[in-house]
């Protein structure tokens, strides 16, 4: 059985880096050259010094689960339920958190605090990144 699609954005400009990042097997977020600072949602600008140069950069790829839930209602009927979403926080900067679904684990192993390493999901152009349990754990 092949996974669900997952509906993605048209590539452009903005968002290539991320939603292609996966290719190399490689979590892609921008990195202001001038402060540092993680920007996601990827923007143009750096929110935080407005440097108009923030570059993709490979993250860690690591994570910690910070929230989740799990969903039980089809909105799509090609996507089977229950499935989990979950914010991840990454450890290259406090409060930088993605919202990705939890993956090849069972539900009742979920837990927030739980270490968590990225996947990806091909579909065409696009890799989506998805979290697994980290079974080799790691410091956030």
């Amino acid at each position: 059985m092949s996974p669900p699609l997952r509906r993605v954005p048209f590539l452009d400009e903005l968002n290539a880096g991320f939603w292609t990042g996966g290719r190399d097997d490689e979590l892609r977020l921008r990195h202001c050259t001038r402060c540092g600072y993680w920007v996601h949602p990827p923007r143009p600008v750096c929110p935080r010094c407005w440097a108009r140069d923030p570059r993709w950069e490979a993250t860690s790829g690591k994570g910690t689960l910070y929230t989740y839930t799990v969903n039980r209602k089809a909105w799509n009927p090609d996507v089977p339920v229950p499935y989990v979403i979950g914010m991840v926080e990454l450890p290259e900067q406090a409060g930088l958190r993605l919202t990705s679904d939890i993956v090849h684990c069972d539900e009742g192993e979920i837990h927030v605090g739980m270490a968590l390493r990225v996947v990806f999901e091909r579909q065409g152009e696009h890799f989506v990144p998805l979290f697994e349990p980290d079974t080799l754990g790691h410091t956030p």
